[in-house]
């Protein structure tokens, strides 16, 4: 859509501009628009809510059931600070709005909440249709570059550079993950230069590479790299490993892990072995402490239970069982029904001679050590931690170093774990500045 049409000559808009068509934009858009107030809505991407889309591929997770405590409790360090926000805009909000627009939605077995299409693109045409009916109006591939020095807004559009003046600011601009839908981190330095802190961005509930176990010289992989003073970490399964089972889920196990700080975290669930580490559901839920105990110390171990359901008693009574000409695999199989990947995990890591030791091997089937190294690239991560910090801007979401501009969204520096938990945040906050907007619109009238 070309600017001129919507916009007088001089760039000067009567309004909120809104940066960014995610989630949170879209939220603050329909705040504003519902109390009047005229919103324009920039986005680099050719359409809009492209990661939205995305995240709903497999079954859009909108929100969690979980009680209020619990769920506010999702959001670490930053809960007391998320806490107001959930508590105007959370779970039962999320799926009231959803069945505004005429989508109902569901409890799964998890608690987790879904649209009962258990698609996103429903749900996104009829929030798109309610915008345009509210008077929103979107503007496509105009990419934000920062502010000219007049104060305008500059963006980068198929037809040139425009500027535009508005009455007041929200930004809604992502994070640093999967780039190629829109959220870059690029907004970063241009906030640092007009005074505002933003923290770094970092990767958040991503996947990790696993510490190389292979032998050298009859020790250790670990104990061989010990002596490599000065040299980066060797990374990644065993071709054979990999080549049998990237792809493959450990499912019923458990994942026990105490960083160094004391900060205990253990759950049941499941996750997915890649080619060179570990990626998937019970692994985002710890990936914080993961990624902060390896940024710290250079590496994190957990523990992984391949069998949450035996103790550790009945463990080594299974494999000090007799097991006459059977091979080691298959009395592992017959009595404790470990076998693919679980037992692919455990000549990983132990070998072939530790495999032999019964009292190894059973301790090693109740907490096997799994050393993580290095959080893969922020561009694969589902979400990222860092950014605009929550002491920056007041109540309202409004930079204290930039009045009239507000900021919604994952470019804020809190996390969470996937379950419904980011989406529902993004939408809170979204709530929030446009909230805070439209009052400022209103003082400046």
């Amino acid at each position: 859509m070309n600017l001129s049409h919507s916009f007088p000559s001089s760039g000067v808009f009567a309004g909120v501009a809104i940066v960014g068509a995610g989630p949170a934009g879209l939220m603050a858009a329909e705040t504003l628009a519902r109390q009047g107030v005229a919103v324009q809505v920039f986005d680099a991407m050719p359409t809009v809510g492209r990661k939205f889309l995305l995240a709903g591929k497999g079954g859009l997770n909108l929100t969690h059931s979980e009680p209020a405590a619990d769920f506010v409790g999702r959001f670490g360090t930053r809960q007391a600070q998320l806490q107001p926000w959930l508590q105007q805009f959370g779970p039962e909000q999320v799926r009231a709005w959803a069945q505004g627009l005429g989508v109902d939605t569901f409890v799964g077995s998890s608690g987790r909440v879904f649209p009962s299409s258990m698609k996103a693109a429903p749900l996104l045409r009829a929030w798109l249709q309610r915008l345009r009916a509210l008077g929103v109006q979107f503007h496509m591939r105009h990419r934000w570059s920062g502010w000219a020095e007049n104060g305008a807004l500059c963006f980068s559009t198929p037809s040139g550079k425009v500027q535009l003046q508005a009455q007041a600011l929200v930004l809604a601009l992502g994070g640093a993950s999967w780039a190629r839908l829109g959220s870059d981190g690029a907004w970063a330095p241009w906030l640092r230069a007009q005074g505002v802190e933003v923290a770094t961005l970092r990767p958040a509930n991503c996947g990790f590479d696993v510490l190389h176990q292979a032998s050298v010289g009859g020790e250790t992989r670990r104990e061989f790299l010990r002596e490599l003073l000065g040299q980066a970490p060797v990374v990644g399964w065993t071709p054979h490993f990999a080549g049998r089972f990237a792809g493959q889920p450990f499912k019923s196990v458990a994942i026990d892990f105490q960083d160094s700080s004391g900060h205990h975290f253990q759950r049941r669930g499941e996750f997915v072995a890649t080619a060179t580490g570990v990626e998937g559901s019970l692994i985002y839920a710890v990936s914080a402490l993961l990624r902060d105990e390896i940024e710290t110390h250079g590496s994190a171990t957990f523990h992984l239970d391949l069998l949450p359901d035996h103790s550790p008693e009945r463990v080594l009574a299974e494999v000090r069982h007799p097991r006459g000409t059977r091979s080691l695999s298959s009395h592992l199989k017959s009595r404790l029904g470990l076998d693919g990947i679980k037992m692919g995990i455990l000549y990983e890591q132990l070998g072939k001679e530790r495999m032999a030791d019964t009292l190894a091997l059973a301790a090693a089937i109740k907490a096997l050590p799994i050393t993580l190294v290095a959080a893969r690239p922020m561009d694969e991560a589902i979400s990222t931690a860092g950014g605009v910090t929550l002491e920056a801007l007041d109540e309202h979401l409004m930079l204290r170093q930039l009045p009239g501009v507000f900021c919604a969204g994952e470019m804020l520096d809190w996390e969470a774990p996937t379950g419904g938990y980011l989406l529902t945040a993004s939408m809170a906050s979204g709530v929030l500045a446009g909230q805070g907007a439209a009052r400022w619109v209103q003082r400046t009238l």
